[in-house]
């Protein structure tokens, strides 16, 4: 493991500390996989993220190793140790596996991905990286995306590998890259979106060369696949401070070329000239989305924080009284939220859950000090539907006034139709509003088959449960008798 150095041997002492304790605790699997290797005449040796992660202390069960020998001899060392093993990655030199094995007294289970010494670039039309294989780890390390992440350990011996000034960079919370940025960026152009993510994730500075590699190089971003975009743009907005990240992106014109609605927003002023803009205020909404969540990060939160306002620049208008609208944002909003996503290869689930809760995002304004029928608040919960949690969620998040008194009297309005939900949840079961006469019941009152007038007369019943809350069995069946005969 590394050995303290004279500029600051008290924190790189504190580091061999995290890092050997680290080890010690996935050794049972790591050393044990590694004498495998060995008896088989290969090396092999904990690399990557693995080796920062164990360095910041944060090491968890998903291990990267990387060895001389190819895919083929690793599957065979692999199988009959591992728990699982599967080749979803072979054709890029990776073998993934399962490994479950007693850390102490505790049952661990371990992700492990073995990867043979390589080099990979693009060619300027490829969406692909071509892989060849290398002899040497050195090798292997020049080609990684950042010097935080080409260091390795070998094991068993547990001897600490750093050509590129790694651990100096950690310590420094840096990111450069092992070889030029330009060379780097140009072997794989993701690396660029990776720079925005990692300073996200770590809460890393980019070197200057880097970001001004990213801005000069940020059109070779388009031969990269929209799936592997989506990923990095996911694991950025997941990340513990993704505003640091987005900012890199837009700042370095890379957004515009895979997320163009986030820079546009720069140009636009929100309709209470409260903020610099309305780019300003949709970052400030992420980060008071990501403050209300409960259970960890919210990937469809904190898409819809993101997107909530990409229909203001199209929908933007200057008043007589020299004040700025923005009518119907919200549904030009929905729309292009619909067609991003979609380009990005987004599950249809996930694009119809962020889509509606930009759709639906103003809602809550028309709700002034109360005014709203408990009819108004039974369609609110049911347009929401399952999304009335992460509603509640953004629209709060969407209050960035500086203006406290007004900012207090919003809350307070939003407290109250929280406690009309909940009060009108406990008298009537808004989680399941549904007509107090199903599909069967209609057909027996009416006398008819199943067809269209089934779905009709289903919809008066759903309007009129909305409008009147629960009725009485009776009272439907009147009311359900009384439309079918102002039918004819």
């Amino acid at each position: 493991m590394p050995n303290a150095n004279e500029d600051n041997p008290s924190a790189l002492n504190q580091v061999q500390s995290r890092a050997v304790s680290e080890l010690l605790r996935v050794s049972p699997v790591a050393d044990e996989l590694a004498r495998r290797f060995q008896e088989a005449g290969f090396s092999l040796a904990l690399v990557g993220g693995s080796v920062r992660d164990a360095l910041l202390g944060r090491l968890g069960n998903d291990l990267d190793f990387t060895t001389d020998a190819r895919p083929e001899d690793v599957l065979k060392i692999m199988r009959p140790w591992a728990d699982a093993v599967w080749e979803v990655g072979i054709a890029f030199g990776t073998v993934g596996g399962q490994k479950d094995a007693r850390v102490g007294d505790v049952s661990q289970s371990f992700q492990i991905e073995v990867t043979t010494y390589r080099s990979e670039a693009y060619d300027r039309t490829s969406r692909k990286p071509e892989v060849s294989y290398g002899d040497s780890i050195e090798q292997d390390l020049v080609r990684r995306d950042f010097t935080v992440n080409a260091m390795a350990v070998a094991l068993p011996e547990k001897e600490f590998i750093d050509p590129h000034g790694g651990l100096d960079d950690l310590a420094a919370r840096v990111l450069r890259t092992p070889s030029t940025p330009e060379a780097s960026f140009s072997d794989d152009p993701l690396r660029m979106m990776r720079a925005a993510r990692f300073a996200a994730q770590l809460d890393f500075e980019v070197a200057p060369d880097v970001v001004a590699a990213m801005k000069a190089m940020s059109e070779r971003i388009e031969i990269v696949s929209s799936e592997r975009v989506r990923d990095e743009l996911n694991k950025l907005v997941l990340s513990a401070h993704p505003r640091k990240g987005l900012t890199l992106l837009v700042d370095t014109g890379l957004a515009d070329r895979v997320l163009p609605e986030l820079p546009a927003l720069r140009l636009e002023r929100d309709e209470h000239h409260r903020h610099k803009d309305v780019y300003d205020h949709t970052l400030i909404v992420l980060e008071q989305a990501i403050a209300l969540e409960e259970d960890g990060p919210d990937l469809t939160l904190r898409l819809a924080a993101l997107l909530h306002d990409i229909g203001k620049p199209r929908t933007r208008r200057f008043e007589d009284d020299g004040r700025v609208s923005f009518h119907h944002h919200e549904v030009v909003g929905a729309k292009m939220t619909k067609k991003r996503m979609t380009e990005l290869k987004y599950s249809n689930e996930l694009v119809k859950d962020v889509s509606r809760l930009v759709e639906l995002h103003l809602r809550f304004h028309g709700y002034g000090t109360g005014e709203w029928t408990d009819s108004a608040v039974r369609r609110y919960v049911r347009d929401a539907g399952p999304l009335l949690d992460r509603l509640h969620k953004l629209t709060r998040s969407d209050c960035t006034t500086r203006n406290k008194r007004k900012a207090t009297a919003l809350s307070r309005a939003y407290d109250g139709l929280e406690e009309r939900i909940a009060q009108l949840q406990e008298q009537e079961e808004l989680d399941a509003i549904r007509p107090d006469l199903d599909g069967n019941q209609i057909m027996e009152i009416l006398g008819v088959a199943p067809g269209p007038v089934i779905g009709q007369a289903y919809k008066f019943l759903m309007e009129l449960r909305l409008e009147n809350g629960p009725m009485e069995h009776d009272t439907a069946v009147s009311a359900l008798k009384e439309w079918w005969a102002a039918q004819d």
